[in-house]
Parts: structure tokens; C-alpha cells; sequence
């Protein structure tokens, strides 16, 4: 049932442009923008958002954040940031995308001159999804290996070395010969029957059996991005796989993946239900529960900057702010959609699964110390060595090992294919914004040859030297890159093309709102929000270095293709900056001052939606945006 949406705000339109509006809406089934499509239901965009917002990094990366700032001090300052920096970015986007119906690229139309910062959004989000779906291959690898009856990681088979093992021994220590303290090694510690004095010992670097499975075995890893070697071909299939799975999902755009959702985006969370409960029954799990947020808590973190900057930049990367999908996907929108509350609800819905899965990673965590009779900080890691060596390690420890592993690795694949899907609708939609024709006819090939092409870029991925990709196009592309597009994003859109005008435009959507509603959110995308992203851009670019992965280095030519990877980024950014100026017509200052203002087709995608302030609009599906090229052509002029 449709709902009439008679809002009385100030140049939104007339009555009788609502009600045409509401009409619309009635049809059972219909879309309200023909020409784009719409969401089927309110729920299957916000499944989608909380999707693609909560990823790997909710499990691998914020439990061991915390631990290691100070555990439940840290989420002080985790919250801070979520209202300060995230909060406002989400939001921001969210409105930006619903308001014009337009992907990360065509809605710079608000601001020509800045269409750039949308070709970097894209870009990035494109190197990173050819990582990231390697990263699925991997889940989907020890999903297979799983089906064992004893796990291929639980014992150190004929693929170990002999530092393979879970025991620590002996390497040397003090003892006591004669009159004189020595040094010693085990073997003579042995055959001379001594007793090592107290608090001497040094123990061999032993490798447990996942972390040696995971090298040897899993990645067949080489010993640096030198060394190439040949595909491993069971991860190709893998890689394979997690692409027909994502290509499955989107043959029919938003109104397929939207129904797929419905179970990746829910099912995870049934998984970190049964992976709790099942660990806190364990012994040693509330020693792992209270190093992760309990009494272990530190408050004098707090006085660290190294704490502050770890909860911006955790909360910034969390949310996926700046890489474009949240514009994607909010595009397909309703107008009249209340952005507002859905942006609360999926930030306060991303940062709680953070916590709660904290406590089901770190019972278990907990656990293993228990059996290996070690502290929990030194069976505790993030990224990789959680998700692949660590908690595989406690889980195949368990009694039915495979259930466990089996649930762990499911919920890890499914985590990545709703970030995956979101990712890959953003590349779609800044097609379907170029060429909306072709997009319409041709969707499923263009999904397709998408999904084939980013398959095979990934194949470098999994050869023997993958991993070292990954960490490489992670540690560059996912970093300040997406930080200098956020910036710009905000600075562009509230300090030059005006946070009051901005907020006149997302009334037009949820209706009139009161002064004090918008004083918080004038505080934040006009002060707070840009300087705490400037301050982590800052941090970022002061304290970068070069990227290892463990002890391995990265050769010269290897930071140079890092480096070029991200220089591609984001150099499209002044590129489209000059070309916008040079298109453009009148003396230098008229150039720059029109390419700094709205393009004429820029406000809602439909005329029904444009009421007073965007009653003289050019048609959006027009293009030509530069043939308005002086300050007095210009036709749009909003109130």
C-alpha cells in the first residue's frame, strides 16, 4: 500500500506533487523510478546495507582492537568516533545517493568540478574487490577441508617440518655448573642431568599445526613476491567459484541480490550465537572473555593518541564510508525513504555485531590458552593469522571439530559475499549511470564480463606469491587513498557546495525538521566530521611504511607497483578537475566558479520529485553537462 507523503517543507513541492508521487507508489510491485528500479521492499536495502557495512573486519580485526586497546576502555572512544566521524560520513552518503538516484560517479553533478573523487571511490573499490573475493576463495577452501573427519590443521601431518607443534621446548638456558652460572642448550641440559634456574629459559619458535598448514598447505606460500611459482590450482577453483556465486547474486542487479540477502546477511548471526554459546560452556573462556572487554580493562589508554586514531580508523573503515556502495545502493532508493533512520539503524547495527562477535571469538581464544597452559595474549591475533591459523587452531581442539570449523568458515564466506555483492553493484550502477540503454538490455552479460574480468585479474592472487598481492593492494589501495576521497567528499559537498543547501535537499526527502535537530549535524559536516578525517589522513600519511607480511620484506619493484597502483587512484582526481575547468567556457575565474557550482541536470532523478527549488532543472537523463559552461548559462539555481 502506497503512502501518500504530504510533508510541509519548504519548496518540496506542492501537494498535488506529492499525491502524484504516493500514486506511484500504489501500483503492487511497481517501481517508482522506472527507468532505474527501485529496492522490492524497504528490507531488502537495508539488509544489503547491513551487508555490505559488516565484513571480515567486524570478526578478524575490531575484537583484537580492542583487547589490544584496552579493552572495554576502548569502546569509549570506538563510540566517540561512531558520532563524531562515522555517524555524519553515513548519513551524508546515504542522502547524497536517494536524493539524486544517481551511483558514486554521476552524482558529482553536485559539484563537476569534483567528479574525480567518484572515479577514485570506484577505482579503489575495484582493486579491492579483486582481493577480497581471494580472501572468500580462502574461506571457501577450509570450508572443503572441513568436510573430515579429523581436521587436515589438527596434527602436525606429513606435510609439517620439525618445528611443527603446539608444546614449547627448550632451546637453552642458565644452569648452574659448579661455582659458575652457563648458558646451555637442551641437549647438554639433558645429558648433564641440570635444572634450569629460574626465569632463564628461551624456548624454541614452535609453529603450530595451522599455522604451518596454512603455509605450506593451504597457500603453498613462496618465499617472497619474487618468487611467483605456479597457480594452486584448488584456490583458483575456489576463486572461481566465489565469482559464479557473486555473478548467481546479481544476474538481475538489486532485485536479485536483494533476496539473496536475506539469508548472508541474517545467517551470520545465528553462527556467532551457536559459536558463543558453545564457547562460553568451554573451560578457560571467561579468561579470554576478560582480556577481550572484562576486568582486564585499561582506562589510562585512554591517554594515548594511538588509541583515538585506532577508533577513527576503525569505525571510518567499518562502515565502508567513501567507497561508494553506500551512494550505490542508497540510489535505488525511494525518494521519499527516510535516509535518517536507516543510517542509524545500520551503523548502531554494525557497530553492536563488532562487539558481540568479540565475545564469540574470544571464548574460544580463551579456551586454547586453557589447554596450552599459556596467556591469552599469546594465543591472540588479527587479520589472517586469526581468521586462518588462530581460531582454526582452538576450534580443531573441540570435540566434533568439523561442525565447528565447518559453521566458523560459512559464516566467513557469507560475510564477504554481502560486502562482495554490494562492491560489485557499485561497478553496475556507474555503468547503468553512463550507458542507462545498454545497461537495461544487456544487464546480465555486463554483470557477467564484469565478474570474468575481475576473475582474472585475481588469478595473480592465488599463485604461490598471492598472499603477498593481497597484502600489498590492501596496504595500499585500502588505506589513505579512500581517506583523501572522504575528505574532499565532505569539504566539497558542505563547505563549496553548502551544508545548508544540503540539508534543504534532504528535507525535501524526510520533511521539515526543526533547528536543534540539524545543530548536531551542522557540527559535524561542518567542523568536527572533516577535521577528524583530516587528522587520520594526517596520521596515516606520517606514520606509513613500507608493507611485510610477517618477517618477509617487499622488494623495490614491489612498493613501486604499490605505489603506482594508488597513484592510478587517484590521479583522476585533478584529471577531471582540469578537464571540467578547460570544457567549460568565459575567462579562467568564470571556469573555475561554474565548475564549482551544480551542474543544470543536477536534483531528483524524477520531475514529480523537483517541486519549486529544482523547478527549472535540465532533464538528468541529458549528459552534456558541459555545454552550460558560464556562470550566467547556468539554468539551475536552487533556492
Amino acid at each position: 500500500m502506497g503512502r501518500l507523503n504530504l510533508r510541509g517543507c519548504l519548496g518540496c513541492g506542492t501537494k498535488e506533487d506529492f499525491t502524484l508521487s504516493g500514486a506511484k507508489e500504489k501500483g503492487a510491485g511497481e517501481d517508482e523510478n522506472s527507468e532505474r528500479g527501485n529496492w522490492s521492499s524497504k528490507t531488502d536495502y537495508l539488509l544489503s546495507m547491513v551487508g555490505y557495512a559488516v565484513g571480515l573486519g567486524n570478526v578478524w580485526r575490531f575484537p583484537y582492537l580492542t583487547y589490544q586497546n584496552g579493552g572495554g576502555a576502548f569502546l569509549i572512544p570506538y563510540t566517540l568516533m561512531l558520532a563524531l566521524a562515522g555517524l555524519p560520513l553515513f548519513f551524508l552518503e546515504c542522502s547524497l545517493g536517494q536524493f539524486a538516484s544517481l551511483g558514486p560517479v554521476s552524482v558529482w553533478r553536485i559539484l563537476p568540478m569534483f567528479q574525480g573523487v567518484g572515479i577514485t571511490m570506484v577505482l579503489i573499490s575495484t582493486f579491492v574487490t579483486i582481493y577480497y573475493n581471494v580472501i572468500i576463495a580462502y574461506a571457501l577452501y577450509y570450508l572443503f577441508a572441513s568436510f573430515q573427519k579429523v581436521l587436515p590443521w589438527s596434527e602436525c601431518f606429513e606435510w609439517a617440518d620439525a618445528r611443527c607443534g603446539r608444546n614449547r621446548t627448550v632451546n637453552s638456558c642458565d644452569a648452574t655448573l659448579g661455582n659458575t652460572t652457563v648458558q646451555v642448550n637442551s641437549s647438554f641440559l639433558t645429558s648433564h642431568n641440570l635444572t634450569c634456574l629460574n626465569g632463564s629459559i628461551i624456548y624454541n619458535k614452535m609453529q603450530p599445526p595451522s599455522e604451518q598448514y596454512w603455509n605450506k598447505v593451504a597457500l603453498q606460500r613462496s618465499s617472497g613476491l619474487d618468487e611467483t611459482g605456479h597457480i594452486v590450482w584448488y584456490l583458483a577453483l575456489c576463486l572461481l567459484l566465489s565469482w559464479m556465486i557473486v555473478g548467481a547474486a546479481l544476474f538481475k542487479g538489486i532485485k536479485s541480490s536483494g533476496k539473496v540477502v536475506y539469508f548472508t546477511a541474517l545467517f551470520p548471526y545465528l553462527i556467532l550465537i551457536i559459536l558463543l554459546v558453545r564457547g562460553a560452556t568451554l573451560e578457560g573462556a571467561m579468561d579470554g572473555i576478560e582480556y577481550y572487554i572484562g576486568r582486564q580493562s585499561n582506562f589510562t589508554k585512554l591517554m594515548e593518541a594511538e588509541v583515538w586514531k585506532d577508533a577513527a580508523t576503525q569505525i571510518f573503515y567499518s562502515l565502508s564510508v567513501a567507497w561508494g556502495g553506500l551512494v550505490a545502493l542508497s540510489s535505488y532508493n525511494k525518494f521519499h525513504n527516510n535516509c535518517y533512520s536507516d543510517a542509524i539503524f545500520v551503523c548502531v547495527t554494525n557497530c553492536l555485531t563488532s562487539v558481540f562477535a568479540g565475545f564469540a571469538i574470544f571464548s574460544i581464544l580463551g579456551h586454547m590458552a586453557f589447554r596450552a597452559q599459556r596467556p591469552v595474549s599469546e594465543v591472540v591475533d588479527s587479520g589472517f593469522d586469526l581468521a586462518f591459523v588462530a581460531y582454526p587452531e582452538a576450534l580443531s581442539q573441540l570435540p566434533v571439530a568439523p561442525l565447528w570449523s565447518f559453521l566458523f568458515f560459512f559464516m566467513l564466506l557469507l560475510l564477504g559475499l554481502d560486502s562482495q555483492f554490494a562492491t560489485i553493484e557499485t561497478l553496475t550502477t556507474t555503468v547503468q549511470d553512463a550507458c542507462p540503454k545498454v545497461m537495461k538490455k544487456l544487464r546480465i552479460p555486463i554483470t557477467l564480463g564484469v565478474c570474468v574480468i575481475l576473475f582474472l585479474l585475481g588469478l595473480v592472487c592465488v599463485t604461490q606469491a598471492g598472499i603477498y598481492w593481497v597484502n600489498l593492494v590492501d596496504h595500499y589501495c585500502a588505506g589513505w587513498g579512500i581517506l583523501i576521497a572522504a575528505v574532499l567528499e565532505i569539504i566539497g559537498i558542505i563547505w563549496i557546495y553548502g551544508g545548508n543547501r544540503f540539508i534543504q535537499d534532504v528535507e525535501m526527502m524526510i520533511g521539515k525538521k526543526s533547528f536543534l535537530f540539524w545543530l548536531w549535524w551542522r557540527a559535524c559536516w561542518f567542523v568536527i566530521t572533516p577535521l577528524v578525517l583530516s587528522a587520520i589522513l594526517v596520521w596515516s600519511v606520517v606514520t606509513f611504511s613500507a608493507p611485510t607480511y610477517g618477517m618477509v620484506k617487499y622488494p623495490a619493484w614491489g612498493n613501486a607497483v604499490g605505489w603506482c597502483m594508488i597513484a592510478f587512484c587517484i590521479i583522476w582526481i585533478p584529471i577531471f578537475a582540469v578537464i571540467k575547468v578547460a570544457k567549460a567556457r568565459g575567462n579562467l575565474w568564470q571556469r573555475i566558479v561554474t565548475c564549482l557550482r551544480p551542474a543544470p541536470n543536477w536534483g531528483p532523478y524524477l520531475e514529480s520529485h523537483r517541486g519549486e527549488r529544482y523547478s527549472h532543472m535540465v532533464d538528468p537523463k541529458k549528459e552534456k553537462d558541459h555545454e552550460i559552461p558560464t556562470v550566467a548559462g547556468y539554468v539551475h539555481k536552487p533556492q
